[in-house]
């Protein structure tokens, strides 16, 4: 059998349970009293072994342990997870296998397990280092439990990166840039910075309908997202797609995957996947993906053929997020339609200096990143 020369595979797996909700998150995440680890177990396996069986003879780039808290899962049901995931497919010889974390000092003390277990970068959700911002945004730690979770997983695992949000209300440049310093002092290779929107359906969207939250307008969020480049650039850590910074060569590869369109499995409550130009969707609810892995041996709620201008789109609206931004050529070529049918060449050449063409290659500039979301619709035919 010929090797596979397609790009290597990345695998989600969805952990849907927290210990509380947090009051800006829209993720599909729950809270539940008891959680029949046996069950759940022996479920993901279940939905990971359907999808190893509709996408046979790949290899295996990176493995994402998402949720929910993820940490909170045991490690036996990680290590069972990415054992019948590696057999499943040929894994690379660096596969990254990245599980997201809460830094409190009950879920630190499994991070030594995890590592056994097979995890080689961890993702921990810091999102402040201020305590009265801790509080806030409902998290359960404290900044020196977070900094020693962080000690603890720089021990453990080959690779760590966390996750801090900026643009709170109230929140001056000076106390941004000071923590964003503070931040870059403790030496991890990545750095996931978003700016806090109000996201419907949470319990910020509530209290700003009231009229009791307030984030920074659009001229204070700018001056913090350009603050923010610019601090990440000078230490070393660019930002590589709008949200991520990294040293070069320790981005995330499994975040990766998706930017440059790649074919990516999906298993768990709610997970997305993308597979044979077909859009997967698990059950989101735990309760009814677990029946209905129960039911059918796996938690698929529908599969949804994609267009050839809904996959130039979603490569296009993926792809132009990265600094590097995209090869036209390539989805043109996976799509199966011309240049012109993708993108607005007449909205390109009206934005100087903010999208930039050169050739096949199309990104958003320094410039333009800040306005992003006015870009993508003028610019993506679809």
């Amino acid at each position: 059998m010929a090797p596979d020369k397609s790009p290597p595979l990345a695998l989600y797996v969805h952990w849907p349970f927290c210990v509380s909700k947090c009051p800006y998150c829209d993720f599909n995440s729950h809270v539940r009293a008891e959680v029949d680890q046996a069950a759940w177990r022996d479920a993901l396996l279940a939905d990971l072994a359907h999808e190893a069986a509709m996408l046979p003879g790949r290899r295996l780039g990176s493995i994402f342990f998402g949720g929910g808290t993820p940490s909170l899962m045991p490690p036996q049901t990680v290590s069972a997870v990415i054992d019948a995931a590696t057999a499943a497919w040929a894994p690379d010889a660096d596969v990254e296998i990245t599980l997201e974390a809460n830094p409190s000092s009950v879920e630190a003390a499994r991070f030594a397990d995890l590592a056994a277990a097979g995890v080689n970068r961890v993702s921990l959700g810091v999102q402040a280092l201020d305590e009265a911002a801790l509080r806030f945004l409902g998290r359960a730690h404290g900044v020196a439990e977070a900094l020693a979770a962080l000690d603890t997983a720089q021990a453990c695992f080959a690779r760590a990166s966390f996750d801090l949000i900026y643009a709170r209300p109230g929140q001056p440049l000076r106390d941004w840039e000071a923590e964003l310093a503070r931040a870059l002092s403790f030496g991890t290779e990545h750095l996931s910075l978003y700016q806090l929107t109000i996201e419907p359906g949470t319990r910020f969207a509530t209290e700003a309908a009231a009229g009791r939250l307030t984030i920074p307008d659009g001229d204070a969020a700018a001056d913090l997202f350009e603050a923010t480049r610019a601090i990440t650039a000078a230490a070393g850590l660019p930002a590589y797609e709008i949200s991520n910074h990294a040293r070069p060569g320790a981005e995330s590869r499994h975040n990766l995957a998706y930017w440059r369109y790649r074919d990516y499995a999906g298993i768990g409550p709610g997970a997305h996947g993308r597979r044979d130009r077909l859009a997967t969707f698990r059950r989101r609810k735990p309760e009814n993906w677990l029946a209905a892995v129960t039911r059918n041996r796996h938690g698929i709620e529908r599969e949804d053929p994609l267009a050839p201008q809904d996959r130039a789109a979603e490569a296009l609206l993926m792809g132009l997020r990265l600094n590097e931004g995209v090869d036209l050529s390539r989805i043109a070529a996976l799509s199966g339609l011309p240049v012109a049918a993708i993108v607005d060449e007449a909205a390109i050449a009206a934005l100087p200096g903010l999208i930039a063409r050169d050739g096949d290659r199309l990104a958003v500039t320094e410039a333009g990143m800040l306005l992003l979301d006015a870009i993508l619709p003028r610019v993506v035919r679809g």
